[in-house]
């Protein structure tokens, strides 16, 4: 439906009644209404240049879309959702081993933005934990799910399918000149090095696409980031980062719906999903597109071989990932390197994004749940930065408090 060409008088109008719907802007498209052949199209359109300025933060939004959890992740367990429990490794794929099994535990109305266990994400009507959003190649034996309160009687639920993801087929380079999508050399050497620089030496040749090792001093954060229907489809970099390796899980395409999830047997398995992994300045950092409801298409540019939603994807097993790196994409950051606010992909109709990242304990999000954010708004820096801005911000109010009120 999403592919069939629409007639040309008839694109403006229909575009602006689902815009009208959905809450589209699209005064903000890059293009005419009519040159979008069709509803696919209009999915995924490209936004006027300047449309959405990265803020001047360490960490920023990679969509438009709105914020559902946040938090940090303590002792290898994440935050519980309606009282379901898996193990870290079937979220991300990380190798962490002898992680406790998850128990079910209380939280009084979000009292505590730091949590020891659990769910830390509801996706598609599918409770998600670290393990189980980036797979594993190690089982842990912790994955088992705890039954909702208000399932029905005589409808099962059954343990979650892929607790511990087991890699499938061989590894490949994926990797995409990007002099030959359109850059000069001279950007690239540009780009790369300042990510490098953004980065710093150390953090730049070092390579941390695991989450099992966390440097002295920091912890892990995330951050789960919903694009509805009416968002922008498009996503960017968080950060500066280097994307070393990607996972792709064939999973499946559930419906968005919580009650569904609760009471269907069989529902508990992972919708399909793009765990990115790599490093940015404070280690540790990954990327997490997952599917949307029957449409699960997801791109990254700088993939060749990568390849979802098809009939094929049946091929791999459920519970299995095939892997690809990023080597040669530069071979001094060994990986993709990204600035803040580059392009990377996007979605062919609306989904989820999650983002699970190694930073100091000092680091502070600048957002709330339920708050709707666009690509290059402000998520979260370390304190001394928020601290330093928030000084500046007060001095220039001082020494020009009529023009401070006119931008406000």
């Amino acid at each position: 439906m999403n592919s069939v060409q629409l007639p040309e008088w008839f694109r403006p109008t229909g575009f602006r009644v689902y815009s009208w719907i959905f809450g589209c802007n699209v005064n903000e498209a890059e293009l005419d209404l009519k040159a979008y052949t069709s509803l696919g199209d209009f999915f995924y359109r490209r936004l006027k240049d300047g449309s959405r300025p990265a803020a001047d933060s360490l960490l920023v939004s990679p969509a438009d879309g709105t914020i559902l959890h946040f938090g940090t992740i303590k002792n290898g367990r994440v935050e519980q959702v309606k009282g379901s429990t898996y193990s870290l490794e079937a979220l991300l794929g990380a190798e962490i081993h002898g992680s406790p099994p998850g128990t079910p535990v209380s939280f009084p109305e979000r009292e505590r933005a730091e949590v020891n266990d659990k769910h830390f994400a509801d996706i598609n009507g599918i409770e998600y934990s670290v393990q189980e959003l980036l797979g594993t190649s190690t089982p842990s034996g912790s994955g088992s799910a705890t039954p909702a309160k208000d399932a029905p009687a005589g409808i099962p639920l059954k343990d979650n399918a892929v607790d511990s993801p087991k890699i499938h087929g061989d590894l490949v380079d994926a990797s995409v000149s990007e002099t030959a999508t359109g850059s000069t050399t001279a950007e690239v050497v540009a780009r790369h090095a300042s990510v490098a620089a953004e980065m710093g030496i150390r953090s730049a040749t070092q390579r941390r696409s695991s989450a099992t090792d966390i440097k002295p001093g920091n912890e892990l954060f995330f951050t789960v980031i919903y694009l509805a229907p009416g968002d922008y489809h498009r996503f960017h970099s968080p950060a500066a980062w280097v994307v070393e390796k990607r996972r792709h899980f064939v999973g499946d395409l559930f419906s968005v719906s919580p009650w569904m999830a609760r009471r269907l047997e069989n529902l508990f398995v992972l919708n399909e999903r793009v765990a990115l992994l790599g490093r940015w300045k404070y280690g540790f950092f990954s990327m997490v597109p997952v599917g949307a409801t029957n449409v699960g298409s997801i791109r990254i540019n700088f993939d060749q071989d990568l390849r979802t939603n098809v009939g094929s994807r049946r091929e791999h097993p459920i519970g299995t990932y095939t892997e690809a790196v990023y080597s040669a994409a530069s071979p001094i950051l060994d990986g993709q390197p990204l600035t803040k606010a580059q392009e990377m992909g996007g979605f062919c109709l609306g989904s989820t994004i999650v983002l699970i990242f190694e930073a100091p304990r000092d680091f502070q999000f600048q957002i709330t749940e339920g708050q709707k954010v666009r690509v290059g708004q402000e998520l979260g820096d370390v304190a001394l930065n928020v601290a330093a801005r928030r000084v500046s911000a007060a001095v220039d109010e001082e020494q020009h408090p009529h023009e401070t009120k006119k931008t406000k």
